[in-house]
């Protein structure tokens, strides 16, 4: 009787369906904003908080920074799983969301090396640990507050729109970055204007945080809770016996792994390789891959939509082996259609200063001769932006069903904490690296392909997992769990 109840005032109500995940999704999004515009500004960046002179350095020690972000999102996802599976869901996205945005307007005040010295780096460090523990808690909530209100046959559907966040925020962060460099000269950007993208995090935060403080608790969560059938320690629970951390394995490896790299390939290392190895000017290469996100998302739910009815599983293994497939061709395809003619890329020592940089090499078309890549002049960009794109159509297959996988995969009680340490595992450690990885094997090895290598692997690894141990769960009723 308890399950008819919850089901029929929440389950139907289609208005009150599409509320929660307009609330939900609006916050998420803002909150992957946050989080991306740190890397969607590597290039200038990279030269403002770390000493002159030395360019690969600079860039190097940016992206390593950037990557602790994604390093510490698996302790933020233990501390605000833990919170959100004690005390609720709403809860712990409403602090996940202050934190983010209070991170994020500090870097807009932060003081650059020039003028702060090395306590600007270290600042921008704690900063992103910050902003990192943030996500690692986001995610996760949002995900299972969306999955506890929705219909069992349409949770792959309705948690698609929280998936689509991240691409939106990442969209949206290359949208303010490329509408406030039109705005001013190249000069005045990069000596104060890059600030602003980080300073409107005040405003769209507040926005999101009073849309947030608005909604109820999660319908299944709240049952629960009432029964008193929560979990007195989900961190034990989740963790404390072979068979959650057989799963928790299981989900790591046979799925978030490979979703991770996927991710992070298509979207961030597509566009630091642009413009760092390919060196197509910054603001094309933005467009490029902004567009290619946007082209991306109706793909997202409609196979989002299609794991409701033939499955999760397959469709995870099928994007892995996809992976591994085409994204050698895919990279060498931007290559011609850079039109840069760039063949390697190594490192070059300055004899006066001492300074590292990194030094793609192209081809003379009429010499033959390896000469140092300038600017691309004419890039090809609808072809950049179909095989942007082409990468983004591979990660919206493992990663449109994942969030309803990841929900049906653990019990309600410990939900929140199981599912987001392999999430955010999977995305902040094999994802987060790939970029600072994948740039220093190219730079190490002189071959500009030679940092597919590590995804691929990665892919290569859950493909295997994950057909022999991944369960299917699309059949799987949540709903059932609060009569039991």
């Amino acid at each position: 009787m308890a399950t008819a109840t919850v089901v029929e005032t929440h389950q139907f109500s289609r208005c009150g369906i599409w509320r929660v995940i307009l609330a939900s999704a609006a916050g998420t999004m803002i909150e992957w904003y946050d989080f991306f515009i740190f890397g969607s500004l590597a290039a200038v960046l990279s030269q403002k908080f770390y000493p002159p002179g030395n360019e690969t350095f600079a860039y190097i020690a940016y992206l390593s920074t950037f990557a602790v972000g994604f390093v510490v999102r698996p302790f933020g996802a233990l501390f605000f799983g833990r919170i959100g599976d004690l005390v609720g869901r709403k809860c712990a996205f409403l602090v996940t969301l202050s934190v983010m945005g209070g991170a994020t307007a500090l870097i807009g005040f932060l003081p650059s090396f020039r003028t702060g010295g090395w306590i600007s780096p270290i600042i921008l460090i704690l900063i992103r640990a910050l902003q990192g523990l943030a996500v690692g808690g986001e995610y996760g909530g949002a995900a299972v507050y969306v999955a506890e209100h929705v219909p069992d046959n349409k949770r792959g559907f309705y948690t698609s729109f929280i998936q689509i966040t991240a691409m939106l925020g990442f969209f949206a962060s290359l949208f303010v970055i490329i509408a406030t460099q039109r705005s001013m000269s190249r000069e005045a950007f990069n000596e104060w204007g890059w600030r602003i993208p980080f300073l409107l995090s005040i405003v769209l935060v507040s926005l999101s945080f009073y849309i947030r403080l608005r909604m109820k608790e999660s319908p299944i969560f709240a049952a629960i809770k009432g029964a008193g059938k929560t979990s007195r320690n989900p961190l034990k629970e989740a963790f404390g016996g072979w068979s959650n951390i057989r799963q928790v394995l299981i989900t790591l490896f046979g799925a978030t792994a490979a979703q991770g790299v996927l991710a992070y390939s298509a979207e961030l290392y597509s566009l630091f390789y642009l413009q760092t190895i390919l060196k197509v000017n910054q603001q094309t290469a933005s467009i490029v891959v902004a567009a290619a996100l946007l082209l991306s998302v109706p793909t997202l739910i409609l196979f989002a939509a299609l794991s409701d009815r033939v499955g999760r599983k397959w469709m995870m293994m099928a994007a892995c082996l996809l992976g591994i497939v085409t994204w050698f061709p895919i990279y060498r395809g931007m290559q011609r259609a850079a039109g840069n003619h760039v063949v390697s890329v190594g490192s070059t020592r300055n004899p006066v200063t001492g300074a590292i940089t990194l030094s793609p090499m192209a081809m003379d078309p009429l010499t033959l001769q390896l000469v140092p890549a300038v600017e691309a002049p004419n890039p090809d960009i609808p072809r950049l932006v179909w095989l942007v794109f082409a990468q983004l159509f591979v990660f919206t297959m493992i990663y449109a069903p994942l969030a309803a996988y990841l929900v049906e995969a653990f019990p309600a009680r410990i939900r929140y904490t199981s599912l987001s340490l392999p999430y955010h595992i999977g995305n902040g450690i094999f994802g987060g690296l790939l970029p600072v990885i994948g740039l220093s094997v190219c730079a190490a090895t002189g071959n500009i392909f030679a940092g597919l290598y590590y995804p691929l692997a990665v892919c290569a690894v859950t493909l295997v997992v994950g057909s022999i141990f991944l369960r299917e769960t699309h059949a799987t009723r949540i709903w059932d769990e609060i009569s039991e």
